[in-house]
């Protein structure tokens, strides 16, 4: 990338400026910068779209994304620390980077997208990875504002994501995204990618809204799922006894035996429009 861009290669970057990775803000640096492109180029054509990115950090998956063409990007970074290394990239991409220091927990994403094709990509920190995927598939209109959402997690987390019915990882996670999004895995990251090296592999999961998923109510659907998941190995007729129980399985057309893990995204939907 040093050849690509111009810039200094990153390693020399967190030298420079100081920036160890801090745990208490689940920071770990990607610095294999030929895996920060692999990761630019999953989410497609760039050109002519806003890329909105959490947690930079020093900006080696910035430098990527820039390169690959991105009209824009709005970079969320709460640790001040990593602020004039950002700068440095600005400088080096005039009008092309935008930096927010603040927490993306409390970002209005839409607000700041500026009104274009918009695509997230982001080496997500660990401890908020899997609300800010929750608050980006639950925004207040749908179709999102986004177009894809490129996410690096845990690979236990990516496994959840795109786990379906009859899979050890199916959960609420995986009903929400299988009812709402088309997603894949995209590919594993080592731990011995990242400075320091966490100690499970982390996997790329890439996303993309479906236009018109089943229609049901958000509140219902995560009411069923939190109840039938609660238990996962009881049968459904006790799992979801405080929600009605037989009766409402009875009217979902769905046999009171079966156990949450092998009810399909529709046949939740399904449930929770019965409510």
């Amino acid at each position: 990338m040093a050849a690509l861009d111009g810039l200094p290669p990153l390693r020399d970057v967190i030298q420079r400026h100081g920036l160890d990775a801090k745990k208490a803000l689940g920071q770990n640096f990607l610095l294999d910068l030929n895996l920060t492109q692999k990761i630019a180029r999953t989410a497609g054509a760039l050109e002519d779209v806003t890329v909105i990115e959490v947690g930079p950090g020093p900006g080696g998956l910035t430098r990527a994304i820039l390169a690959l063409g991105a009209k824009k990007v709005v970079a969320i970074e709460r640790d001040s620390r990593c602020l004039p290394a950002l700068a440095e990239i600005s400088d080096h991409y005039p009008n092309r980077l935008d930096v927010i220091e603040g927490d993306a927990l409390k970002i209005d994403f839409e607000a700041i997208s500026g009104g274009g094709p918009v695509k997230i990509i982001a080496n997500l920190p660990y401890n908020v990875g899997t609300q800010l995927l929750v608050n980006w598939l639950l925004p207040k209109t749908w179709p999102p504002f986004w177009q894809s959402l490129t996410l690096m997690f845990q690979r236990e987390v990516g496994l959840r994501i795109v786990a379906d019915a009859d899979d050890d990882h199916y959960g609420r996670l995986g009903v929400l995204c299988g009812w709402r999004t088309n997603s894949r895995m995209a590919f594993d990251v080592p731990p011995q990618a990242f400075t320091p090296p966490p100690k499970v592999t982390s996997s790329v999961v890439h996303l993309e809204p479906i236009a018109n998923p089943i229609p049901c109510a958000v509140t219902s659907l995560e009411k069923v799922t939190h109840a039938a998941f609660g238990q996962r190995r009881k049968m459904l007729r006790q799992s979801l006894k405080p929600l009605g129980g037989e009766a409402l399985l009875a009217k979902a057309e769905i046999d009171p035996q079966r156990r949450a893990e092998t009810l399909s995204v529709e046949e939740f939907c399904r449930l929770a429009n019965c409510l």
